[in-house]
């Protein structure tokens, strides 16, 4: 699941026999920054993913095997080293983000890694420790978000859906705090996503991603609102599994996708996501499409 955490440490752990290994490492006979068809080295499939200790990871592993695909996963803590990972040949998919986040990359870098399969959209919500309901936040209210980007814009965008503010053009992925417009019921306060908890303590709501509503003591069913994951506007935030365009079609890469989606695996990502996961099966073609919009959005942005 993406998270909108700031991270300033490059720290990869393979889930494997040894208990660390560094990107260069997982070559496993290929040459550094070449790409290769997964496990055409006769190697294990690398999967970059977030919270490989969780136990979705441990029953997927398990039916990869029993299908014959041997597969290590390599735990990410380094977001912006996951993609250039695959680029390079030293992962060979990696499944911890969503479109917009791939598409911010993808035009940003100049790459064109591809999603082959999605997983899930976890749905955004607004949480506050001084009103129990959304009609008791007052005018004027302040709000906290996320002040990363693509979470920010996704905040605006389930603050408007709530009806506690207005967005400049009816809003976007790439919306901005600039766009909230004067007639907007509260006004909103970029922060850091991990303090967004924190600053409970002194506005009215507060945007929390998933990765912090636990630790702030909260859980889903204390939400005061939370976006759709089957609209539209939610398309942009369906979680995906990316590889490079020449793997897109590969075989095993493709089982791996559909071994996502058994019921076992299902279970395990809804029981880790704490019942908010929202599983979603769109094909490559239409990730694939939606990817393109997005990017055709921010390059015209630029």
């Amino acid at each position: 699941m993406l998270s909108s955490t700031s991270r300033t440490r490059l720290a990869w752990t393979a889930v494997a026999a040894t208990a660390a290994l560094t990107l260069t490492a997982c070559g496993s006979g290929s040459d550094a920054g070449s790409s290769s068809t997964a496990g055409e080295d006769d190697g294990p499939i690398r999967i970059g993913v977030v919270g490989a200790s969780d136990d979705k990871w441990a029953v997927f592993t398990e039916q990869a095997e029993a299908e014959g695909l041997d597969v290590e996963l390599v735990d990410l803590q380094d977001y912006t080293q996951a993609n250039p990972a695959v680029s390079q040949g030293e992962l060979d998919v990696n499944q911890f983000q969503h479109l917009q986040f791939l598409a911010g990359y993808n035009v940003d870098s100049g790459d064109d890694l591809q999603p082959i399969g999605a997983t899930a959209v976890y749905p955004l919500a607004l949480y506050s420790t001084k009103h129990d309901s959304l009609d008791a936040i007052p005018e004027g209210g302040q709000v906290a978000i996320p002040n990363d980007p693509t979470n920010l814009a996704r905040s605006l965008l389930v603050l408007q859906e709530a009806g506690l503010v207005e967005l400049k053009d009816g809003g976007s992925s790439l919306s901005t705090e600039a766009d909230v417009l004067p007639s907007s019921k509260v006004t909103v306060t970029p922060v850091a996503a991990e303090q967004t908890p924190i600053q409970l303590q002194s506005v009215d709501a507060s945007i929390i991603n998933n990765d912090f509503v636990e630790d702030a003591g909260l859980t889903p069913e204390d939400a005061l609102f939370e976006d759709d994951p089957d609209s539209d506007a939610a398309k942009p935030y369906i979680n995906v599994w990316v590889t490079t365009a020449e793997n897109a079609d590969d075989e095993d890469l493709a089982k791996l996708v559909e071994i996502s989606h058994s019921p076992e695996v299902v279970e395990a990502e809804e029981q880790a996501s704490g019942g908010t996961a929202v599983i979603k099966d769109n094909s490559a073609e239409e990730l694939q499409e939606i990817l393109a919009g997005i990017e055709a959005d921010l390059r015209g942005q630029s």
